[in-house]
This record gives structure tokens, sequence and C-alpha cells, in this order.
């Protein structure tokens, strides 16, 4: 038999262990590949940062947008007219200072004989010493001054000409209406007690009419950081627009830089969350301490909502902040690699799945473009969700929690009309 010259000859075992150990002889003579280490320093120093920042950039949106904006500052504090507390504060206020300059004997002394007869019929209905009497007379009078449209008005204008009485306070410019007195920022209400003693005299006692030009002051904010404040707030304007941008930039540029993108991203968003709730919490707590350090002569209910109209947008802010920051890190998590995302995710598919198919539904050709467009239509929703919050007027909890509720809607709906009209196995039975 003559042998086969065409059969392939056996490799030679030992050529291949020698180059096998060359191999491995040249990947260990090679120095250790080094990881990214300053890399992945300056993106966790970037997202640090931008975390830090976070609430100085709430705090300057709202010193610039809410405080320095005259409209804005007067829109944010109109409502104060109709709250029960401020009311009961400046009928207080009114009573006590026309009182303190209605001397009754003297007045009644000059009180022409053709008066009489109405300022003793009005003081009939009055129980009790004489001056007891007037002090209801009058304090019923601005009570039901201070609930009508007229001190609404009033209140309004005076905010609105005193551009704003927490930037009369921090920056100690202007004046009017609004000024600053140490630590203390008040509203003169003059032109509220010159309506009084008009609406005094239409109710018969005359006597008012002799009354001087009465100025009394209503606290809106007292507290000893108020001249700390100052230096702090002029910078915190010019900065209203640049600081956020700039946490915008920074925690972007600390999920680029990272190795792993998708997970800094839900660093980022979970610490710039955090960053809004701290101030949150430190507002929470400020309210607290500010509200027992007030003096005996502040009603405390008063100054308590006073505070809360002052802070409410940056509470929402607050708000708002946090609830992006958890729906962007969700948003990355859930569309990660990870096991426990996997199967979320499997979860959502594998239940719509199971009622598209229950009720027989195939998509046809917008299953099929919808299963293509599937992640962009997702994006797009989420993306659209948050700008609506963003972009929403004082959002509360339960506005949020539908732009939520209708977002979770739409992207089920993207799921259940994602067909790619692939044959399923029937199920058996």
């Amino acid at each position: 038999m003559e042998p086969d010259h065409d059969r392939p000859k056996p490799p030679d075992e030992g050529a291949e262990l020698a180059a096998l150990r060359a191999r491995v002889a040249e990947l260990e003579a090679r120095p250790p590949a080094r990881r990214p280490r300053a890399r992945s320093f300056l993106a966790v120093l970037l997202v640090l940062v931008a975390a830090v920042l976070t609430p100085l950039s709430i705090v300057s949106t709202w010193a610039k947008n809410q405080i320095g904006d005259t409209d804005n500052y007067v829109a944010m504090m109109a409502p104060l007219a109709s709250d029960p507390d401020v009311r009961a504060a400046v009928t207080d206020r009114v009573t006590g200072a026309v009182m303190k300059h209605l001397d009754v004997k003297a007045l009644l002394s000059d009180v022409s004989p053709a008066d009489r007869p109405v300022l003793d019929k009005a003081l009939s209905k009055l129980n009790g010493p004489l001056t007891t009497g007037m002090s209801d007379f009058v304090h019923g009078t601005v009570e039901r001054f201070v609930a009508g449209d007229a001190f609404a008005r009033i209140w309004t204008d005076l905010n609105r000409t005193a551009q704003s009485a927490t930037v009369k306070a921090l920056s100690g410019s202007g004046g009017g209406a609004v000024k600053l007195t140490g630590d203390t920022v008040t509203i003169d209400l003059a032109p509220v007690v010159d309506r009084v003693k008009q609406r005094l005299v239409d109710r018969g006692l005359g006597i008012a009419a002799k009354l001087p030009e009465i100025h009394t002051d209503f606290t809106v904010l007292t507290s000893d950081s108020v001249g700390k404040a100052k230096k702090w707030f002029r910078a915190l304007q010019l900065l209203g627009f640049w600081l956020p941008l700039v946490t915008l930039v920074l925690a972007a540029g600390g999920v680029l830089l990272a190795v792993r993108r998708r997970r800094a991203l839900v660093t980022a968003a979970l610490a710039v969350a955090a960053g809004a709730a701290v101030l949150g919490l430190a507002v929470w707590l400020g309210r607290a301490f500010y509200l027992d350090s007030l003096p005996s002569e502040v009603s405390q209910p008063a100054a308590g909502s006073v505070f809360d109209a002052l802070v409410g947008r940056m509470r929402a802010l607050v708000r708002l902040v946090v609830t992006l920051g958890i729906v962007v890190a969700l948003a990355a998590w859930l569309t990660g690699e990870g096991r426990a995302a996997t199967r979320v995710r499997a979860m959502w598919s594998g239940g719509i799945g199971a009622v598209r198919d229950a009720a027989g539904f195939t998509g046809g050709p917008v299953g099929r473009w919808v299963h293509r467009a599937r992640r962009p239509l997702n994006w797009t929703v989420v993306v659209v969700a948050a700008v609506v919050l963003v972009v929403w007027d004082r959002p509360t909890d339960l506005v949020t929690v539908w732009i939520a509720l209708c977002a979770l809607f739409v992207l089920a709906v993207v799921e259940f009309l994602d067909d790619d009209s692939s044959p399923r196995m029937a199920a058996p039975g």
C-alpha cells in the first residue's frame, strides 16, 4: 500500500507547547494594565461637587425668580390677605394702634351736641366699661374691614410698591412701606389704619376723624440671621441663572468621565436628589427654630403663614429636584444589564405581554414600528413627563403623583403595542 501523501501531518505537540509557553511568558512580562484611577476620581469629585451645589442652586433660583421678582413676589404674598392667622394678627395690630391714640375722655369732651346722640347710639350696644366697649367696637370694625376685598387690594399694593419685603431685608435697599430695622422686616399698615378710621366714622364714631396719622408695623420677618444674609443675598441673585447650569454641567461631566457611565448616572441623580433633600430638611428645621425664637409680641401663627409663603416655591423646587433625581436614577437603572433590572423588565414585559396575548391583539404594522422604536419612545415618555413637571407652576405632591401615573400608563401602552408579529407557540389545552 502506498503512503497517503495528501493526509495532513499531525501537529508537532512540542512546538505548540513551546509557543504557548512563550505567549504566557510574554503576557506575564507585560506591566499590569493601569486602571483609570485619575479619571474615576475626577468623575466622583465632579458628582460630589454637583451634589453640594444643588442646595445653593435651588436657593439662588428662589432668590432671583421668586424673591427678587416683583410679580412673583406679589403672587406669592397675595394669598396671605385671606389667611385667618394673618388677618387676626393685622386686626390686633391695627386695633392696638388705634386705641393707643384714642383718648376716649378727651375726645368725648370735644364732641358737639349734634354728634352726641349718634355716639350714644353707637356705644349703647357695648357692654362693660367705656374703654373696653370702645376697644371691642374698633376691633369689630377692623375685623370686618380686614375680611373684605378692600384689605386684599391694600395688602397687594403694599407688597407691590415695596417690591419685596425680603429683598428689602436682605439687600437693605429701597424704602416705602417695607423697611428693615435691625434684623426685622416690617410693613407699615398706615393705609389700613386710614381706611379703618373712615369706617369708624361711617359707623357713627365721628371722633375717629380727629385721630392723627398713625403708623404701625406688621412684622414680616425677624431673625438674627437677616443681617448676615444681606452679605450673600446679592451674590445668590447674580448666580440665580448660572449656578444651576454649572451644577448640571458638573453632574453631566462626572457621568461622561466615568468608566461605567450608567452606574455613574444613577449615582449622580441620587446625589443631586440627596442634596435637594438636605435643603428641604434644613428649611423644615429652620421653620421650627425661627418660630421658637420670635418675640412675644409677634403672632406665631401669622409668622408661620408668612414663612410658609416665602419658602413655598423653594419647597416646590426641592420636591421637583428630588423627584427628577429619583426618576432619572430609576430609568437609568432599569435600562441597565443588572440581574435585578433585567428581572424587573422581564416581569413588566411578561405581564403586559400576557394581557396582550389573552386579548388576542396583533399589532400589525404599528406593532412592528413600535417594536423598532421602543427604546426612543420610552425615553421620550420619561423626558416629556420630566418637562411637564419642570414647567408646571407650583407642582403639588398630588400633581407629581398624577404625572408619574400618566407616564407609567403611556409606557404600558407602548409595551402593549410592541408586537413584532413573530410566531408564538400556542398554549396547550
